[in-house]
């Protein structure tokens, strides 16, 4: 199959103008000029660009019916709360329609792989099945009370991702954050070698409960039973270090308070951070640190994050609304470094670098295409100010959108 197109946006190498891409079967084998092309029959995509599919670094679809539920709160810990108590009235039925709801509007706004925190993986199997998505899924992991035994924890978590793959993706650990985890906890996770992604310094109150041993959330979870005896000492980013949960194949989410020391840390270990503009929004947390995190080498990737961290009731799932906002948030980060953090960057942090997030040779046939009509110098500031859904969308060599010239013909 040929596809040709006004631009191609490939990211592993310059923008082509009036290119094509080969794909045979599930897979990428070329990607050029138009007049270089070989002479097979073509699907001429017409006025657009065509790019990799998005990648999502962070997402919780089981939130998607959440939309605006939860007005911004006074203090993190507040928000927790009434998650907590959201959560409480779900049943299977409606956590089931929730994460299909997310998946679908994922894909609907070019999400082709994604990193979603599971909550209910006896569930998963069949959702699985029920979206075409490439999803990395990390098996959530909130334990912290004296009477827990953590080792079989995590060996039940580990044994049942062993047995209960994605078949398009991945599987990893969650030890949720540092205040739902006990160090225990983050040393039996820390002995896997699967993926890992951990709520990291998300928070004025985690720093507070971790650095000075006080605050509202050290409250809150000690009258929930956990022994905060390893609090006072040191930040949230030093506490996951110290046992064995930063890595290269860890994904830091959020790391919205961060100390200079924090980030060297970070950038020692290898670890990815993923923000999430409208969630930091929402919750008015302090400037995300780019500057000093880009300067240090750190794999920065944008995430949505969950629909129960936006006031807007008509919010979606897009990672184009997330790059807008990035790009408001820092305006001189050029567009490219901006796309890059929902392609390639996050795409190496899930592992699955030269798999997804880029078109090159070898890699899936995970693809979107945007309306475009101008000069292949503006394309890549053109998708960073996409609005809305795309045009097309393929994910595994198979159209899930098709592009409106086969969509007519059907």
């Amino acid at each position: 199959m040929l596809l040709r197109a006004r631009v191609v946006l490939p990211l592993s190498q310059p923008p082509i103008e009036d290119g094509f891409v080969r794909v045979v079967k599930n897979r990428v084998t070329t990607v050029g000029a138009w007049a270089d092309a070989p002479d097979e029959p073509v699907i001429d995509l017409g006025e657009v660009i065509l790019l990799p599919g998005l990648v999502n670094a962070h997402c919780h679809l089981d939130y998607t019916d959440f939309v605006g539920a939860i007005p911004p709160p006074k203090s993190f810990t507040d928000w927790i709360d009434a998650i907590v108590d959201l959560k409480a009235e779900v049943d299977d039925a409606a956590h089931a329609d929730s994460w299909r709801h997310g998946a679908d509007q994922c894909l609907r706004y070019g999400t082709t792989t994604l990193g979603n925190i599971e909550s209910r993986p006896d569930q998963l199997p069949h959702l699985w099945l029920a979206t075409p998505l490439r999803v990395v899924s990390f098996f959530e992991l909130i334990l912290f009370k004296p009477e827990s035994n953590p080792a079989q924890a995590v060996e039940d978590a580990d044994s049942w991702l062993t047995a209960n793959l994605p078949p398009q993706g991945r599987a990893g650990l969650s030890p949720h954050a540092p205040y739902t985890t006990n160090a225990d906890l983050l040393e039996a996770c820390g002995r896997k070698t699967r993926p890992l992604a951990i709520h990291l310094a998300e928070s004025a109150d985690e720093h507070e409960m971790f650095c000075h041993g006080r605050g509202r959330m050290f409250e809150r979870v000690a009258s929930a039973g956990r022994v905060n005896s390893d609090c006072g000492f040191n930040s949230p980013i030093a506490h996951a270090a110290a046992h064995s949960v930063l890595r290269a194949s860890t994904l830091a989410i959020h790391a919205n308070y961060l100390s200079e020391t924090d980030v060297k840390q970070l950038a020692k270990s290898q670890a990815s951070v993923v923000h999430c503009p409208r969630s930091h929004e929402y919750f008015r947390h302090e400037p995300f640190n780019e500057a000093d995190l880009s300067k240090a080498g750190v794999n920065l990737c944008l995430g949505t994050d969950s629909l129960a961290t936006t006031c807007d009731r008509e919010a979606e799932l897009s990672l184009f609304d997330e790059m807008r906002l990035h790009a408001v948030s820092f305006p001189s980060l050029r567009a490219e470094t901006i796309l890059r953090r929902t392609t390639l960057n996050a795409a190496a942090a899930l592992g699955m670098g030269g798999e997804v997030g880029g078109i090159n040779e070898g890699a899936f046939a995970d693809l979107i295409t945007i309306p475009f009509a101008g000069n292949v110098a503006g394309a890549v500031e053109a998708v960073v100010r996409h609005e809305g859904p795309v045009q097309a969308v393929m994910v595994d060599g198979q159209w899930e959108v098709p592009p409106p010239s086969l969509a007519a013909r059907e």
